[in-house]
């Protein structure tokens, strides 16, 4: 996707006219407007957006279906060193369009589930959702980029980040047997 643009994505539509019609929105969601997602992570620009392309159309069982992809620049806490970090989370989905549970149990694998009234269909929570889903479960920076850098290195039996001795970078009690090894 290309930079953000000056339009921005409607919050509700009316999926069954626009699948009829194989309509193709793209736009931008404010991040700041989605409350799950503005606590789910560290931060982002006061005026970030979450680029969307939404293609709406009838599959061949003449299912109302979605498919999207989105990008949104945010600040995640590595998990590793506990500081920010930037990062672009981007995600493709394939949703079918329902109206019930029993529509949802319905729908082939390869189709997720997006639930809406009987007449619209909420985007920014479309998208809100698929943001939390493309949400790493466990970011972490770059080893060579992270902050707690050195002190990872100093757990590495030879103080580098490779291993010393024939076999140790795959053995995973390599650290413990550098522990070991200096306390002697």
């Amino acid at each position: 996707m290309s930079k953000a643009s000056d339009t921005r994505l409607p919050k509700t539509v009316d999926p069954y006219r626009l699948a009829e019609h194989d309509t193709v929105l793209e736009g931008d969601v404010p991040l700041s407007a989605l409350s799950r997602f503005r606590n789910a992570v560290m931060g982002f620009e006061d005026d970030a957006v979450c680029r969307v392309k939404l293609s709406f159309y009838l599959d061949g069982e003449r299912r109302r279906t979605v498919s999207g992809e989105l990008e949104a620049p945010v600040s995640l806490q590595c998990q590793r060193c506990m500081e920010s970090m930037g990062t672009v989370l981007t995600s493709s989905f394939l949703l079918g369009l329902v109206t019930s549970d029993g529509q949802a149990r319905q729908l082939p694998k390869e189709l997720e589930p997006f639930l809406m009234d009987e007449f619209n269909a909420d985007l920014w929570l479309m998208v809100e959702d698929e943001l939390l889903l493309a949400l790493p479960s466990y970011p972490v920076h770059d080893r060579s980029e992270c902050p707690a850098k050195e002190e990872l290195e100093a757990y590495e039996p030879d103080g580098s980040s490779e291993g010393s001795e024939e076999g140790t970078a795959d053995n995973p009690f390599s650290v413990l047997a550098g522990l070991k090894k200096t306390k002697h």
